[in-house]
């Protein structure tokens, strides 16, 4: 029977794309090598890159200006390496989880840093309203979607300095328009891919502004120029995501998935705010689409009247 995983961690994807990629392990594209033994600088692994970026920018329209790289690290070396690439000065976070929080950390060793709102006074449970983004501020970071509070942002807002995003958790989810970040990122693992890669979506004009020297290794331009290619990238998860890619335009894009995501959301917290022994813990217009967020921070059961 098949199970879903709606713990921490890596998601559940779709039967195809699961498939796809252990058929390439066995063997990928008929060279008599697997594909974890295949070099990223092979003749024939380097289109699936070039496919992958290329799938990413139609999906999510993204303008001329943006490089799509894919790292490691996971967005935990993301939060290192936003402000070791933009901040100079000041920067502005929205705190609305322990990902928010986590990034915003870690920015401080870098400079200054404006905390414009947080959510922490009602355990992060809703989206703070009515912030000022100080425009003297080098950027301005959000956390789209907060795993563990089931909280999503839901729009994108307009910034008056240049916006990045983590949205590991609800990337590819909905339509968004890229014009307005300077930089969205995340790990792979909830929509994307399987756990190894993480992607970044960078207007380039943004880099090389800060005055302190960046180690090769974290500066963006390194790997920019190099089109992921550095240092050995995670072919394995990098294939998988254009497996992926491939799966949600042919489901008809992320019109397509945020229409599937709307319609599960509105099912589980309808049977939430129906069902007395189920208590919802996110507010109501900050409720998180996401399908483990909805099953495991929406609403706790309340087994009362269970022996």
């Amino acid at each position: 029977m098949k199970k879903y995983n709606f713990n921490a961690g890596p998601s559940i994807l779709p039967k195809e794309v699961m498939e796809a990629t252990a058929a390439a392990c066995l063997e990928f594209e008929g060279s008599g090598l697997s594909l974890m033994e295949t070099s990223h600088r092979a003749k024939n692994f380097q289109p699936v890159v070039d496919e992958a970026v290329a799938l990413f920018k139609e999906l999510l329209s993204i303008p001329e200006g943006y490089a799509v790289i894919f790292l490691g690290g996971g967005a935990s070396l993301e939060f290192c390496m936003v402000p070791y690439n933009f901040l100079e000065k000041k920067a502005a976070y929205l705190n609305t989880g322990v990902w928010a929080t986590k990034a915003q950390k870690e920015a401080k060793l870098f400079g200054e840093v404006v905390e414009v709102a947080s959510s922490a006074d009602k355990n992060f449970t809703h989206i703070p309203k009515n912030f000022t983004i100080p425009t003297d501020a080098d950027y301005f970071h959000i956390t789209s979607n907060n795993t563990i509070y089931g909280t999503e942002i839901l729009k994108d807002y307009d910034s008056p300095v240049p916006m990045i995003a983590d949205m590991s958790s609800d990337i590819l989810s909905r339509p968004i328009d890229v014009s307005k970040y300077g930089m969205i990122y995340g790990g792979a693992q909830k929509n994307l891919s399987m756990a190894g890669v993480t992607f970044c979506i960078i207007k380039e004009d943004l880099l090389g502004k800060v005055s302190r020297p960046i180690p090769t290794m974290l500066d963006y331009r390194t790997h920019i120029k190099k089109g992921s290619m550095f240092n050995t990238p995670p072919t394995v998860p990098i294939y998988c995501a254009l497996q992926n890619l491939k799966w949600i335009k042919k489901q008809g894009g992320v019109e397509a998935m945020e229409k599937l995501a709307i319609k599960r959301a509105e099912i589980v917290y309808g049977e939430i705010d129906r069902n007395k022994l189920f208590v919802g813990t996110a507010e109501e217009d900050s409720r998180s689409r996401m399908r483990r967020d909805i099953a495991t921070s929406a609403a706790s059961a309340q087994a009362a009247t269970t022996p």
